[in-house]
């Protein structure tokens, strides 16, 4: 009994090993399946519809909204400071670097991230992954190189709808109502936001789509050895919650990291 909090303290650090052990090894044979032929172009289709185009209505709105937002506030703070000629590079900047990926990031995890997790946590369910394997059908091929390709393709367009829809809502903010210069906001918007800033927004937007798929997956597919998990409806949503919750943390471990390198 004196040894019982060294003995649990031992086995959790072992399991949290395997686990990321496990996730390594799945996303590295992921990234190998998906430069491997065959090349299924339907199911990355199917998937680029689900993940990108059923997920743009969302992304506008927030888009728009949070590019509101951005302008009210930064108006109020630079009216303080007598710098409201700056709006539109503040605006730029904001969005461009860190909130566009990011919550663009965020939106796709909570509306096609669980979804993915969910239904193949629910195929590991109901045996069809062991199914697969029986007919000598390969599962990365067949269920995780199409969300990848897609997330991949995805969410770096999503990242840019946003940004883009976000600067005109920032616009509508700012010169509409508030009465700011056209030209201020925009001239501004271009002296300030430079190549550097839209590679770290791109690099930003690969590494969530890279992130946001591979906790989808790799909860699903391992379902089954979850030692927190069970089998039926509580083990999947179970897991599609720690998918959402997981993906969310290391989509922003993954912006300070970036931000921090680049910067």
């Amino acid at each position: 009994m004196v040894f019982r909090p060294l003995t649990n303290s031992g086995l959790f650090c072992l399991n949290l090993m395997e686990r990321f052990g496990r996730a390594g090894i799945f996303l590295f044979t992921g990234f190998i399946k998906v430069i491997t032929p065959p090349y299924r172009l339907t199911p990355i289709i199917k998937q680029i519809h689900f993940i990108g185009a059923r997920s743009l209505v969302l992304i506008i709105v927030s888009g728009l909204f949070i590019g509101m937002v951005v302008a009210l506030q930064f108006y109020d703070a630079l009216v303080r400071l007598g710098s409201v000629a700056m709006l539109g590079a503040a605006v730029g900047l904001v969005l461009v670097r860190e909130l566009g990926p990011l919550l663009t990031a965020l939106v796709v995890i909570g509306r096609a991230g669980s979804s993915i997790c969910a239904e193949i946590a629910i195929m590991r369910n109901e045996n069809q992954i062991d199914a697969l394997d029986c007919m000598a059908i390969d599962p990365y091929q067949y269920l995780i190189v199409p969300r990848f390709v897609a997330a991949l393709i995805c969410i770096p367009i999503l990242s840019c709808v946003f940004i883009t829809v976000g600067v005109f809502g920032g616009y509508f903010v700012g010169c509409v109502l508030f009465g700011v210069s056209p030209g201020s906001y925009f001239g501004g918007m271009y002296d300030a936001v430079l190549w550097r800033d839209i590679f770290m927004c791109i690099l930003k937007a690969i590494a969530f789509a890279t992130i946001t798929v591979w906790v989808a997956t790799v909860k699903g597919f391992y379902l089954h050895l979850d030692p927190a998990g069970a089998y039926g409806s509580e083990g999947v949503s179970k897991v599609t919650t720690q998918a959402v919750v997981v993906s969310s943390i290391s989509v922003f471990f993954a912006d300070y990291i970036i931000s921090s390198i680049i910067l």
